[in-house]
């Protein structure tokens, strides 16, 4: 796929950062957009930047959604094929994080980051496969993370899911390719941009004392971390999509990690410990009690 002109991309996540960033830049080419999120307000706020940013006419469509439903992301898969004529790219782009230890976390906030981050992924890939095969023209393009090629500790929950989505794209690739049937899919690995991503995370109690200060700290620190534009991270993914790339890195970092993980595909592990015992908070130490001559006998 050579030009967006014309064709009809589905994004989710769409109220913000890299969703919005993909919906402007494609809209700039012509492209048409049915666009997705559970934040009606941001949603709104999007479509009023696309429609005041580009000077060719295109069609918008919205869409309430929790990408954790199956049903209603099925459902918004039928819509977008009747209301548009066709779909030729899907971006299933929603992703929420979590930071917990493996030992405390909940089993609600597994079930929440995993509905979106991976089931997400499958329900959008699976609802719209059969549209973007039937337009003869179509390409998936799922976004994981520069943490689904590298773990780290207190991220369990959003390791597992950014990893399950590149396995599951890879092998939805090679499948494709077996295919022949004229659709194509891309994994994305960003590294640190910046999105809405750290105000809507999780971060478990357990994680204060532990791998941070606390909360607001941590936030904070996580923002500092953020160094690629969205509006760059998106420019980067459709040329991804236009060469047809299996994979796309976005972020220096994202390039430092994958090859530290390619160099050391175990041993990081602990140069990862390493550095998070130099950044973690100091325990304070047990005080020196001492003793008398008549506890001595």
């Amino acid at each position: 796929m050579k030009s967006f002109n014309g064709r009809v991309a589905a994004i989710t996540g769409a109220a913000s950062g890299m969703g919005r960033a993909l919906a402007l830049a494609l809209a700039r080419e012509g492209c048409h957009l049915a666009l997705a999120d559970k934040n009606t307000l941001g949603l709104e706020q999007t479509v009023q930047l696309v429609e005041h940013s580009t000077l060719v006419p295109v069609r918008i469509t919205c869409c309430s959604l929790d990408v954790s439903d199956r049903q209603a992301m099925e459902d918004w898969a039928a819509a977008c094929a009747a209301e548009h004529g066709q779909v030729n790219l899907i971006f299933n782009n929603a992703g929420v994080a979590l930071s917990s230890t493996v030992e405390g976390m909940d089993y609600a906030d597994l079930e929440w980051i995993v509905g979106i981050n991976f089931w997400g992924v499958v329900h959008g890939t699976k609802a719209f496969l059969p549209y973007l095969k039937a337009s003869g023209d179509g390409h998936v393009i799922n976004t994981s993370s520069v943490f689904g090629l590298f773990a780290q500790p207190g991220m369990s929950g959003y390791n597992a899911t950014k990893f399950a989505v590149r396995g599951f794209t890879e092998s939805l690739r090679q499948e494709l390719d077996l295919q022949r049937c004229g659709v194509s899919a891309t994994c994305v690995h960003p590294g640190g941009i910046r999105t809405d991503i750290c105000r809507s995370s999780r971060i478990d109690a357990n994680m204060t004392g532990f791998l941070i200060h606390s909360e607001q700290q941590a936030r904070a620190d996580f923002e500092k971390l953020f160094i690629t534009d969205a509006d760059q991270a998106a420019k980067v993914i459709l040329q991804g999509v236009r060469k047809n790339q299996r994979r796309v890195l976005i972020g220096r970092d994202a390039y430092a990690l994958d090859l530290l993980a390619r160099c050391m595909p175990a041993a990081y592990q602990a140069l990862v410990v390493f550095a998070s015992k130099r950044m973690a908070p100091k325990r304070p130490k047990a005080p020196v009690l001492e003793t008398t001559d008549e506890q001595r006998l």
